[in-house]
């Protein structure tokens, strides 16, 4: 091969730099796009990132670019989030357009110039409503759209009148944990929560499966959680991402507790606050939701014990006036009635004066009768009862002495018959006692080959070793 026919490599670079700035130096072009690989360089405020389109349904790259914006394009980044409320970073979809340039080191290179921030957020807005459709078809038991509003099964829980324990599914460490439990515990009611955290990272849809198996956690804990509060701070719109996530909003409509969502974000609706039962900004909010709904249940306690109060008190007053009408009704009818019965009283009295005299006269012999048998009667009782002692004691002293007699000879029986089976005659008689172990033994299975025991017979106990045994039927 010639020498004028080899090229340096460098010098194959300039030519391709030159056929790639002849062919699109002058052209600009306007291409969709997800981003990947994004660093920001914060000092000199330049971006580099990738930009790659895959295909449909899975994550086969079918082409890839290495971007960058500085200047006028870093300029036109910053105008694309303020509008949006969306970071550019990672895995989101872009409608930008690029200016194509080759270096000799860095190669092929796309340069961002401008970015269609209109694009962005209508891919975000399809890919919502293509959820919620799905939520509707595929749970249409637990999720209903009724105009413009959603039915859910969640929504249609009718809260505790009292809410106590609360559940709460949020990041470790966040502002809004802490802004909710501040405002939860120093609440100026003075009422007391049993608050439970369930940590799970709330930011990014690629973390909805954790965020559904702590709610999936909650439900299984079988603790009667009052309420479950989902809440985290603010933050960019790819941050809540997870909130529009398919099993998130279906694991909140189907959810057999009451779920308030509080999640930070102020431009937009998401797709879990449509499935809870109540949806508020802020994690401060949802802690003031909580206090004020038990606020409205001490108020109409209040209200109800003043309307009691009240009732009571009308209550007495009409039974008081009630009490002295009748009071005066009575006192006036005695009056009469003492009135109209004076002579029939002065009538009464005077029978009983001339009459009281006789009473005592006609009644005197039946009184001495009486108290003549009250001095001779007690007189009488005693003497029986004495002559019936005198024979008691009689018939004591003679059988005094036959009982005993049959009573010695009934015990001297009972004597020889213990005598009889006493082991000590039971041994006379030729029988033996076997001991095993320090224990008399009946069962011939305790022993065998080998065992030692103890015999005893009359007047001695002997040691035996067990050489064989048989059976015995008493034959």
């Amino acid at each position: 091969m010639a020498a004028s026919d080899t090229l340096r490599l460098s010098q194959l670079a300039a030519k391709v730099e030159k056929v790639v700035y002849d062919a699109f130096s002058a052209l600009q072009f306007w291409v969709i796009a997800d981003v990947t690989n994004h660093n920001k360089k914060a000092g000199t405020n330049y971006h580099y990132f990738e930009l790659v389109e895959k295909a449909p349904g899975s994550n086969e790259l079918l082409a890839k670019f290495s971007a960058k914006a500085w200047g006028d394009g870093a300029r036109e980044i910053s105008v694309f989030e303020a509008r949006t409320g969306q970071k550019f970073t990672n895995n989101i979809q872009v409608l930008v357009r690029v200016a194509i340039q080759y270096h000799a080191i860095r190669g092929i290179q796309l340069n961002l110039t401008s970015i269609d921030t209109n694009f962005t957020l209508g891919v975000l807005e399809q890919q919502r409503i293509a959820t919620l459709e799905r939520l509707c078809r595929e749970n249409a038991q637990f999720i209903q759209r009724r105009g413009e509003e959603y039915w859910t099964r969640n929504k249609s829980i009718r809260l505790q009148l009292v809410i106590q324990k609360i559940a709460v599914v949020c990041a470790r460490g966040s502002a809004g944990w802490q802004d909710f439990q501040h405002t939860i515990e120093n609440n100026s009611r003075g009422y007391k929560f049993d608050v439970t955290p369930f940590f799970t990272n709330v930011q990014g849809d690629a973390n909805a499966p954790a965020m559904r198996e702590r709610m999936i956690e909650i439900y299984q804990s079988r603790v009667k959680f009052d309420l479950v509060v989902i809440i985290r701070g603010g933050g960019a719109q790819t941050d809540f991402l997870i909130f529009d996530h398919y099993l998130v909003g279906q694991a909140i409509a189907r959810f057999p507790i009451p779920v308030i969502t509080g999640i930070g974000h102020q431009k937009n609706t998401t797709i879990a606050d449509l499935m809870a039962h109540t949806s508020v900004k802020t994690p401060t909010q949802v802690a003031e939701f909580v206090i004020n709904h038990n606020r409205f249940f001490e108020e109409q306690l209040l209200t109800i014990q003043k309307n009691l109060l009240i009732q009571v008190q009308q209550f007495i007053s009409v039974k008081n006036r009630l009490l002295n009408n009748t009071r005066a009704q009575i006192t006036n009818a005695a009056y009469r009635m003492m009135s109209d019965h004076k002579q029939d009283l002065f009538d009464i009295r005077q029978d009983i004066i001339a009459n009281g005299r006789q009473i005592p006269f006609a009644h005197r012999n039946a009184l001495n009768n009486l108290t003549a048998t009250m001095f001779s009667k007690p007189k009488i009782i005693l003497g029986a009862k004495f002559a019936d002692l005198k024979n008691s004691v009689y018939n004591i002293k003679i059988n005094q002495s036959t009982f005993l007699k049959a009573s010695r000879s009934y015990l001297g029986h009972f004597e020889s018959y213990f005598n009889a089976v006493s082991p000590a005659s039971t041994l006379k008689r030729g029988f033996a006692i076997v001991k095993y172990n320090g224990k008399i033994i009946s069962e011939p299975n305790l022993l065998k080959a080998g065992d030692k025991f103890s015999v005893i017979i009359k007047d001695a106990e002997l040691q035996a070793q067990l050489q064989n045994k048989k059976d015995y039927h008493g034959e």
